[in-house]
This record gives C-alpha cells, sequence and structure tokens, in this order.
C-alpha cells in the first residue's frame, strides 16, 4: 500500500486536497492559539478541503478531520451500495415473512415478480443517505474521540479509551442518523412496496405527499435505537480487537508491519465488530423497517405482530452475513483511504492527548 505521490494525486480528485499557499489561506484561522497575538488570517477558499497528499496532514487539524470525514462518505456509501440486493431481501424478510421465508426463496421471488433490476431498488436513496451517514458518523467520531480524550486527561484517557470510544461513537452517531432517516425512510417504503415508486427522485415527492415532512423522521427513534448501540459496538469493539490482534497475533509491533497487513488487520477486526454489531442492533432494526413500512403503525404494533422473539431473530442470520461483510469492508476502505493521503490507520496506539506532550518538557 506504499504510494508514490504521483500515484496518491492521480487517485484523489483535485477538489479534495490543496497546495501549501491555499492552505496558509484557509487553514490559519482553525491553528491553535500560539503564545503570539496572530494576525488576522486572509479569507480563503480551502477551509474545507484536504491538503495536497504529498504534504503531510498533521493530525487532529481541519485537514485531518476532512481526510476522515471524505473516508466515511467512501466508505459507508459504497459498501452499503453495493449490498443493496441482501439488504432488499432482508427488508422484505422483516416486513412480510409468509412470502419471504428465507434467504434463498426471497432471492427467488424477487428475481421472479421483478427481474435481475429488481435486486437494486432503491440504491440511490442508500448511496446518499448512508454517505451523509458516514461522513458524519466517522468525522464526527475522530473529533469526539480527541475531545473527550482531552477533557479526561492524559493518564484517565488511557485508563478510560473503551468509554472514550463508546462515548464519542454515540455522540457521532446521534448526529448521522439526523442525515440518514429521511432518505432510510424513502428506500425501505420503495423497496418493501412494489409500483409505490422507482427510486428517491419520484418516491421522496409521493413519501412527502403522503406522510408530510415530519412523516420523514417517523423512525428517528427506532433508527437511533438500531444505530447508536450498532456504531458504539462496531467502533469500540474495533479499538479493542484491533489493539488485541497486534498484542497477541501480529508478531510485531503495529510501527513495524506494511501497509497491506496493517489494512489487512482493519478488515478482519471490522469483521469481527461487525458480527456484534448485527446481534446487538438487530430488534431496532426490525422495528425500523416495520415503522416505515406501514403507515401509522407504532412500535406497540411491531411487537404484537413480529413477537419478542422474532424482534431478535427474525432475518438474524442474512443481517449477520451483511453487516460482517459490510463492516469489515467499511474499515478496510476508510483506512485504505487514509493511507492514501498519509495517515495512520486506526487503532493499535492509544493517541496521547495534547496535554501528555505539553508537560513532558516539565517533567526531563
Amino acid at each position: 500500500m506504499a504510494f508514490s505521490d504521483k500515484s496518491r494525486e492521480s487517485l484523489i480528485p483535485s477538489f479534495l486536497y490543496t497546495t501549501s499557499t491555499t492552505r496558509a489561506m484557509g487553514f490559519n484561522r482553525f491553528s491553535a492559539p500560539t503564545s503570539t497575538p496572530a494576525a488576522s488570517p486572509a479569507v480563503g477558499g480551502g477551509s474545507f478541503m484536504i491538503q495536497a497528499p504529498k504534504e503531510k496532514i498533521e493530525m487532529y487539524s481541519p485537514a485531518f478531520y476532512a481526510a476522515c470525514t471524505a473516508g466515511g462518505i467512501a466508505s459507508c456509501g459504497l459498501t452499503h451500495t453495493a449490498v443493496t440486493p441482501l439488504d432488499l431481501v432482508k427488508c422484505n424478510m422483516q416486513i412480510d415473512p409468509v412470502k419471504y421465508k428465507s434467504i434463498s426463496s426471497g432471492f427467488g421471488v424477487l428475481l421472479k415478480e421483478q427481474g435481475p433490476k429488481g435486486f437494486f431498488r432503491g440504491w440511490v436513496p442508500t448511496l446518499i443517505g448512508y454517505s451523509a451517514q458516514g461522513a458524519c458518523k466517522f468525522g464526527f467520531y475522530e473529533f469526539f474521540k480527541k475531545y473527550y480524550s482531552d477533557l479526561a486527561g492524559p493518564e484517565n484517557a488511557v485508563k478510560y479509551k473503551t468509554f472514550i470510544y463508546l462515548a464519542g461513537s454515540a455522540s457521532a452517531e446521534v448526529i448521522a442518523d439526523v442525515a440518514l432517516c429521511p432518505l432510510e425512510a424513502v428506500k425501505v417504503r420503495v423497496q418493501t412496496q412494489p409500483g409505490f415508486a422507482r427510486g428517491l427522485s419520484d418516491g421522496f415527492p409521493k413519501f412527502v405527499k403522503s406522510e408530510g415532512y415530519l412523516g420523514l423522521y417517523k423512525g428517528i427513534v427506532p433508527l437511533w435505537g438500531r444505530q447508536i448501540p450498532y456504531t458504539m459496538m462496531k467502533f469500540a469493539s474495533f479499538e479493542v480487537v484491533v489493539e488485541l490482534l497486534y498484542k497477541h497475533v501480529v508478531p510485531k509491533p503495529k510501527s513495524e508491519c506494511s501497509k497491506p497487513l496493517q489494512l489487512g488487520v482493519s478488515f478482519g477486526a471490522g469483521y469481527i465488530a461487525g458480527v456484534f454489531c448485527a446481534i446487538v442492533s438487530h430488534p431496532a432494526d426490525n422495528l425500523v423497517s416495520f415503522l416505515n413500512n406501514a403507515k401509522g403503525a407504532t412500535v406497540g404494533d411491531a411487537v404484537k405482530k413480529l413477537g419478542l422473539l422474532g424482534l431478535f431473530t427474525r432475518g438474524l442470520p442474512l443481517r449477520i452475513v451483511m453487516i460482517g461483510t459490510l463492516t469489515g469492508a467499511q474499515w478496510g476502505i476508510y483506512d485504505a483511504f487514509k493511507v492514501m493521503v498519509g495517515l495512520p490507520t486506526t487503532g493499535g496506539v492509544t493517541p496521547a492527548p495534547a496535554a501528555a506532550t505539553e508537560v513532558a518538557p516539565a517533567s526531563a
């Protein structure tokens, strides 16, 4: 995974990065305060761009968070779109278990009724919705992880790092789901009600006409119930598994591992984390599908129809396969993007809060 400057530049669109000149214009306003008063920064257009790949990105700088946001877009948007057929069968199994009795029969029913094109029904709201979610999920996670680490202080940040991972991911997901919820509502309606709409362009106005704009957020509480535990498990278990892999499986420290090996660790840890994610968040996933499919439906209606056991088990094997693969691929893509722009992969080494580097010279 070692990239030359030219290969990195060719892989990243020019609008995603900026040169040192534009960075000086755009990023000075975000720099940390120094001991001398800074002159008023010039106004530039590169405030939220990623600096040129051949120039090292400073950790926790605006460019760092912009890179993490871009990596999150690629990570979540591409992977969720790729597994649209699995998601389509899963949603229909949750809504109509009599017709869609199993994974294999579900694919058979869809193929017979809608043809091969039917497997990707709803891919546009999936792509846009999960790209927006990924941007907020990964970008804000990196922000909150650093923010909470600094609040805790150097010693507590290490001692309670798992709690920081949990808090940071939960905070990020609250924001990410606000971006996802309207598109998730349209996606489920398009996928589970044949004839409702062809996709986002006609499905969105039809949904709004039927449910109103507030109806787009009818599923926000169940979505939080599904996604917040899912994301807390996704990020915290990933960080823990990565650390364990480097400690007990990989025969050398992370700093001595090649980039391909580090990315392999990211994918493996992501897949393991995905299995836990699927189990923890599955009941809420059933609720989201049920509420977005039936007008005026309530959580009580869902529990009554699906049953308590059904909430935990209906569609679970397929979702474990889907989410495990999805989560592994997401961490692989996210960390590959970070490597491509010159950043380290996620996890394996606990980052020292800023305060730790400040007190070190005083004790020397």
